[in-house]
């Protein structure tokens, strides 16, 4: 649950996945730090852990993607800034690109939220948001960002 709830942050009682979301900006600030290699390593084992950690969760919770579980938008934000080196409006951009495709579900995203169940649909949706987000701001990196 430790896991899962990203150190609890997720049991706070409004919008918990925001905080999640807040939660993944030291993590993205040390992966800039790791060579390219192991940021990638890093990355997708902190997915596989996501995924175990959410259908634990989920278990436990005895709920379907409860608001609690948070983990999932740590991973997903991190997608949207792989490889992204920091400034505070690309934190910002990167931030309010990944909510709003969190939070809006465009097509694909409310596919897999719909779609895809346990501790992989958890997560899932979430990697498809960051993905969509993280074209959208190398797009705005192009222009200028």
């Amino acid at each position: 649950m430790f896991i899962a709830s990203g150190a609890y942050s997720g049991v706070v009682p409004v919008a918990p996945g925001t905080f999640g979301t807040l939660l993944a900006f030291p993590l993205w600030l040390l992966f800039n730090q790791l060579p390219v290699g192991l940021y990638l390593i890093l990355l997708l084992s902190l997915i596989l852990v996501a995924v175990w950690s959410a259908g634990e969760a989920e278990r436990i919770l005895r709920q379907a993607d409860s608001g609690v579980i948070v983990i999932d938008e740590v991973v997903g934000f991190l997608v949207t800034t792989f490889l992204i080196s920091f400034s505070w409006p690309r934190f910002i951009a990167a931030f309010l690109l990944f909510r709003f495709f969190d939070i809006l579900k465009p097509f694909p995203v409310n596919w897999c939220d719909e779609n895809l169940h346990g501790g992989f649909g958890v997560v899932f949706d979430d990697l498809v948001a960051g993905s969509m987000a993280y074209l959208v701001l190398r797009l705005l990196l192009m222009i200028g960002l």
